[in-house]
């Protein structure tokens, strides 16, 4: 059987979006693109990262880092433009509550309890046509939110 024959086979095992784009890698999606970015910003900036992509039963943290004895909680929002708001507008107090709760179950996970902790946003906003994005670190966006969180 020639390789033609055995591709043809193997794609027919493949799911249909992936069928039609090729055999090309898919590119990164924008949120990943993101992360990565304020993941190099922010060591540039002294943090130290600790986690990325952090699940666990309460939900997911996108960075976890360090500075000196203050663990920081960041949520990345990445955004295209400002047409729906500023990406940091999108961390309601909905999604800090679920936020709250993700990082005590990170904290009692890493027996890291009795450490301060903080959340951050940071916001990338990449245009189209721009090489680099805007990048904007709001530090200590927003308290716990909850009842019977163990920040303080």
């Amino acid at each position: 059987m020639n390789r033609k024959a055995n591709r043809d086979r193997s794609e027919r095992n493949l799911p249909r979006w992936r069928r039609w784009t090729g055999w090309l890698v898919p590119q990164q999606n924008l949120g990943e693109r993101g992360e990565r970015v304020a993941e190099r910003f922010l060591k540039r900036h002294g943090l130290k990262i600790i986690g990325r992509r952090d699940r666990g039963r309460w939900g997911e943290l996108d960075l976890v880092a360090t500075d000196g004895q203050v663990v920081i909680f960041v949520e990345v929002k990445t955004r295209t433009s400002h047409i729906g708001g500023e990406p940091y507008d999108a961390v309601n107090a909905e999604k800090q509550r679920r936020l709250t709760r993700a990082a005590l179950g990170f904290l009692k996970r890493h027996g890291l309890t009795e450490y301060p902790a903080r959340f951050d946003i940071v916001s990338v906003t990449w245009q189209d046509s721009a090489r680099r994005p805007k990048i904007e670190h709001i530090a200590g966006a927003f308290d716990a939110v909850g009842v019977g969180q163990m920040f303080s």
